[in-house]
């Protein structure tokens, strides 16, 4: 009697440590919740440390990013700035992770 072919089931074959992480990350749905992070992570570097410092609050919903800002004269430069923060964010990042970015 043969076992049925699963995906996940041990390879004999050594797998490279990268292969093998992103394969956990699609097994148990964790590439979004990876890439979340990593915008999170990457914030303070892609927009500079004076707007980090004004940061409150970041998180996401549905590939949006809501960024919570203590300056209002900030978020309304950062506003006018969307298209540009956007492309920042797929240039560094890629696309489909940030589909929009909301300030409050």
């Amino acid at each position: 009697m043969s076992r049925p072919k699963n995906e996940n089931y041990r390879k004999a074959e050594p797998t490279a440590l990268k292969e093998a992480i992103d394969q956990m990350y699609e097994t148990y749905h964790l590439k979004r919740k990876v890439d979340e992070g990593t915008v999170i992570a990457l914030w303070p570097k892609l927009m500079g440390k004076p707007i980090a410092s004004r940061t409150t609050k970041l998180f996401f919903k549905d590939k949006k990013l809501i960024v919570e800002l203590s300056s209002a004269p900030l978020k309304q430069e950062l506003i006018l700035s969307k298209k540009k923060i956007l492309e920042l964010f797929t240039k560094e990042i890629g696309p489909g992770i940030v589909e929009d970015v909301a300030f409050l």
